[in-house]
């Protein structure tokens, strides 16, 4: 597999040698200056920038850090904001990737083609939305109902779902995340696409920020990707399952979903290096490292 990855590299900076422009937003790849009669180098070179999805920072460095230490003539620089930020940086021109927990919408891509732009989308990992309680919380397990009851504000004491009498403290991702879309989609609006979450509901504006208040508040509830699970928080049961890499894989946990890469056209260059990259084995390897599921 290495080989056949250092060969596809090969190819995409030999192709390189025959153009002269733009590699993306951030910079320029040329071809390399070889003396009279030798191979042209292999190396490639340019810059990619990529923003959005917060559930993705993580991952999205992890590529980053290894990819670039496999191509020392790449920099790949990686910034959150969440989902809907970086769908519209790419419909701005000022990034190469929009890096996505949900799909994009259909009046996004409307606006993408108004401005020129072609969103195409690449499948690259698969996650689950994970439920998670401070570990002193009782309640272990909730149907999708009840937590859908619970997000829309008509439950709002733990009592009511067979835990202590306590208010519940309700944590979500703000809107700008894709996450938060997803639940809200599946979660909140499940069955009325009118419902809207409580008012009561504290948005926050990282993944770790929720993973860090509930570590630190007993009757909080909020929701994460499989990436963010630590110790300090315990999982609740959906539906009688547990939010795990292998009931993600099977699609046997309600909030399984995709995690996306979009690009204005298809890839290209270094861009396309990158992409083949994360989808072979290296990239597929570091979604495992970062508790998600591989494509594959």
């Amino acid at each position: 597999m290495k080989a056949k990855k250092m060969l596809a590299f090969a190819l995409v900076a030999v192709l390189a040698l025959g153009t002269f422009g733009l590699v993306g937003c951030g910079g320029q790849e040329e071809p390399a200056e070889t003396p009279s009669g030798e191979e042209p180098a292999d190396e490639l070179s340019g810059a990619i920038s990529v923003e959005g999805s917060d559930t993705m920072v993580n991952i999205g460095q992890a590529w980053a850090e290894e990819f670039m230490a496999e191509n020392p003539g790449v920099m790949v620089t990686i910034k959150g904001g969440g989902s809907g930020g970086g769908i519209a940086a790419l419909m701005n021109g000022t990034v190469d990737f929009a890096n996505s927990s949900r799909a994009i919408k259909d009046e996004e891509i409307e606006e993408a083609k108004s401005l020129g732009v072609d969103p195409v989308k690449h499948e690259i990992a698969i996650d689950a939305i994970a439920v998670i309680v401070n570990p002193e919380n009782p309640v272990q397990e909730l149907s999708m109902e009840d937590l859908g009851r619970i997000y829309r504000g008509e439950v709002t004491n733990w009592k009511d779902i067979g835990g202590p009498d306590q208010n519940i403290v309700l944590l979500s991702r703000d809107t700008s995340s894709g996450t938060y879309e997803y639940f809200k989609e599946e979660v909140v609006a499940s069955e009325d696409e009118n419902a809207e979450l409580a008012t009561s509901a504290q948005l926050l504006g990282s993944t770790q920020a929720i993973v860090e208040e509930v570590t630190g508040n007993e009757w909080a509830i909020g929701y994460v990707g499989l990436g963010y699970l630590t110790d300090s928080v315990e999982v609740v049961a959906i539906d009688g399952v547990l939010a795990s890499v292998d009931t993600a894989k099977d699609a046997s946990y309600p909030l399984s979903r995709y995690l996306y890469m979009y690009s204005n056209g298809e890839a290209t260059g270094v861009m396309a290096a990158y992409l083949e990259w994360i989808l072979g084995d290296a990239g597929q390897a570091i979604v495992v490292d970062q508790g998600f599921v591989p494509v594959d």
